[in-house]
């Protein structure tokens, strides 16, 4: 038996104004798809981008929390830095 294309999908409804929506239909139009297409695809999109930021942002934290060796040596300790 072959799978279905909406396998694993599922149907939402947004409402738009009328400006918008003859707008979106020209849009899709030129981009050869439905309006349900291009809102799928820019939502698979933001989705996409959001993932790969939260997971940059791991990887941030977690380099920041090994830390850096910026090479150097201190030769003083705090003694002799704060003498006065």
């Amino acid at each position: 038996m072959a799978a279905s294309r909406n396998e694993g999908k599922q149907n939402v409804t947004i409402s738009l104004s009328r400006r918008v929506l003859k707008k979106a239909k020209i849009l899709a139009a030129r981009r050869e798809t439905s309006i349900s297409g291009l809102l799928a695809q820019e939502i698979e999109f933001l989705v996409s981008n959001d993932e790969a930021y939260e997971l940059a942002e791991r990887q941030a934290l977690a380099f920041l929390d090994h830390g850096f060796h910026l090479g150097g040596v201190i030769r003083a300790d705090r003694d002799e830095l704060h003498e006065r």
